[in-house]
């Protein structure tokens, strides 16, 4: 680089990224099913897998995700829809009417978190498998 050419000042970061920085929050401060926060009064409290994304997305945790500002809710939904297409592709659950019409074309990850057998080991594990997955779709080379 020659001295008057100016280095990139911002760093990409990729739904990967929040992906394995939502596992990490979670082995750091566990887990919790039924709500986004375990204690909604925590600096860091346990959080669900969808809470841990947004935590990650957002440097700290919020009450509701519509209140990020738009980049971090940009980053919010793409992380998010990132481990969808993963759940659907790899742990797919649907929710079913009594009808047995599909309600949803999608996993829920809300309802993949909350499922009773679920564990705090397999939602680290879908997360970071999730952003192996996102980054084997999206970059060549280790290039985006």
């Amino acid at each position: 680089m020659k001295a008057t050419q100016n280095p990139p000042t911002a760093v990409q970061v990729t739904p990967a990224d929040l992906l394995r920085c939502a596992a990490l929050y979670l082995r750091r401060h566990g887990w919790h099913q039924g709500t986004y926060y375990a204690t909604p009064d925590t600096l860091t409290p346990p959080a669900c897998a969808a809470g841990a994304i947004g935590i990650a997305c957002a440097g700290h945790k919020v009450e509701h995700f519509a209140q990020l500002d738009p980049d971090a809710l940009a980053d919010y939904l793409a992380t998010l829809a990132a481990f969808v297409d993963y759940l659907d592709n790899f742990h797919p659950l649907f929710l079913v009417d009594e009808d047995g019409f599909l309600i949803d074309e999608h996993t829920s990850p809300y309802s993949w978190n909350d499922d009773p057998a679920r564990t705090t080991e397999q939602v680290v594990a879908a997360l970071e498998a999730a952003a192996d997955e996102w980054d084997r779709l999206h970059t060549q080379g280790g290039e985006n």
